[in-house]
């Protein structure tokens, strides 16, 4: 900068008719470009740290960050914070979108050192620091890598156009739309049979999800949508939940997964466990026993895998895609490279995995906060901690004052457990207005059996009204 500024000036002093207002300007450039170019040499010299995903990992990071004076970005491909514990609400209609999101620059706007970029990831430079953006190329000191997960189709990924997952506020109120349209056509079919295919639902996979959504889906038509309709009954719609484990719930202990069993057949949902998919098509899904299943809904909440932008990285993988990481979160051979959440493979004190879910991937980030706050506090090599996870304990809710819970050594269920988790979930949900929005519609659907988001955002249906399903009946009958 030193050039300009002598140039500048020098220009200012041999003009031969002065004009004062550009002499003015000349010299505020100058001094500008000069505080301007040492501001820049300070910065360049500022610790970088870039965090990928505004997820409960990269979002926690953020928050629990304070250590001496660092630059992070935080790249997401949206522009708010996901409460995904309660996605499912949305796709049952329980709840709007925006009463579990909120905008990640609202979150983050009294951190003055975080910028927020609206971009996507699409390369990694390890070897030169460096992260490849869609928009742009980012230089970083130490890189968080928080981009959570997919759905996975354990190889399957055809299935996907039948039967769609629940990451994200698009899938949720995709399935909402769906849910919502198939008892509308019911309500204009004149055919019994038709009636059946459009009000029968169908989830494959018994973990927390699955619960919650057959659960959910029952209680929609049983309690909400049956007041609605007048040529269909919808308390008669089918909820079929699919699980190939011999019981829901799998990472609970048996005596909670029989209650979760038991609390979902009293709401009407048929419970089938042992039951493997062999082929899923269009509004049908056929079993290894030959069975098949017709629905006009199929709901996919039977695997999860790390986002696919992990092969980029180099490193070593497990099947799920998921990075091994070194017991202090790093990559292997890059010590200033971190990965936490569903993308990473942590094994606990008992040779298990740390499951993915949102206490362990926030666990992860205040961890690796920590980390990176003494290497720069301190210089000099700085021993790093192992990571520890601390089990808070695994609940699910079912349905009306139904789900189950362990908590430590305690296992309940029923209304004690329900309001647990009730609590627990407006505890961890982001933002003041969110908490109060949510109880508020919690409150109301308990009280009156209604749920106020029934709302189809997309009228057109894309299903081919069922007929490609339609023909294949026929044809095997």
């Amino acid at each position: 900068m030193e050039p300009v500024w002598e140039m500048e000036c020098w220009s200012i002093g041999v003009m031969a008719k002065p004009n004062w207002l550009v002499a003015g300007l000349k010299l505020w450039n100058c001094i500008l470009g000069g505080f301007v170019g040492q501001f820049c040499m300070m910065e360049s010299k500022v610790p970088h740290i870039v965090v990928l995903g505004a997820g409960f990992g990269g979002l926690e990071f953020c928050k629990q960050f304070y250590g001496p004076d660092a630059r992070i970005t935080l790249v997401d491909h949206t522009n708010h914070h996901l409460f995904q514990p309660l996605l499912y609400q949305v796709a049952t209609a329980g709840l709007s979108a925006p009463d579990i999101a909120q905008p990640i620059r609202s979150i983050l706007s009294d951190r003055p050192n975080i910028t927020v970029l609206l971009d996507t990831v699409m390369d990694f430079d390890l070897a030169g620091k460096k992260v490849v953006l869609k928009d742009d190329v980012l230089a970083y000191d130490y890189l968080v890598l928080a981009l959570g997960g997919c759905t996975s189709y354990f190889g399957h990924p055809e299935w996907e156009e039948f039967a769609p997952g629940l990451k994200s506020l698009a899938d949720a109120l995709r399935i909402r739309s769906q849910i919502l349209l198939a008892f509308e056509e019911a309500e204009s079919e004149p055919t019994t049979d038709e009636h059946e295919r459009l009000m029968t639902i169908v989830v494959v996979g018994g973990g927390p999800t699955g619960v919650e959504l057959a659960g959910a889906f029952a209680e929609l038509g049983r309690h909400v949508l049956k007041a609605d309709f007048r040529r269909i009954d919808a308390s008669q719609a089918r909820v079929i939940l699919l699980e190939g484990a011999p019981r829901v719930l799998a990472n609970l202990p048996p005596e909670l997964s029989d209650s979760a069993q038991k609390q979902l057949e009293e709401l009407g949902v048929q419970v089938r466990v042992n039951a493997k998919v062999k082929e899923i098509s269009e509004e049908r899904v056929d079993l290894d026993n030959g069975e098949t299943i017709w629905a006009a809904n199929i709901i996919w909440a039977a695997g999860v895998a790390a986002t696919p932008l992990t092969k980029k990285l180099g490193v070593e993988l497990d099947r799920a895609g998921r990075v091994k990481v070194a017991s202090d979160l790093s990559l292997p051979g890059h010590p200033e490279v971190f990965a936490v959440g569903d993308m990473a493979l942590v094994l606990g004190s008992d040779g298990t995995p740390v499951p993915g879910v949102s206490p362990a991937a926030m666990q992860m980030a205040t961890h690796v906060a920590r980390i990176i706050e003494n290497e720069l506090s301190f210089a000099g090599a700085v021993e790093r901690p192992q990571f520890k996870y601390w089990d808070k304990g695994t609940m699910a809710t079912i349905g009306r004052s139904a789900a189950v819970a362990k908590i430590g050594r305690f296992e309940f269920s029923g209304l004690l457990a329900w309001l647990a988790w009730l609590v627990i979930h407006l505890i961890f949900l982001v933002g003041f207005r969110n908490k109060v929005l949510v109880l508020f519609q919690w409150f109301y659907s308990y009280v009156t059996y209604k749920r106020g988001a029934r709302i189809i955002t997309n009228p057109v249906d894309n299903r081919s009204s069922g007929a490609p399903a339609v023909a294949a009946r026929e044809k095997k009958a």
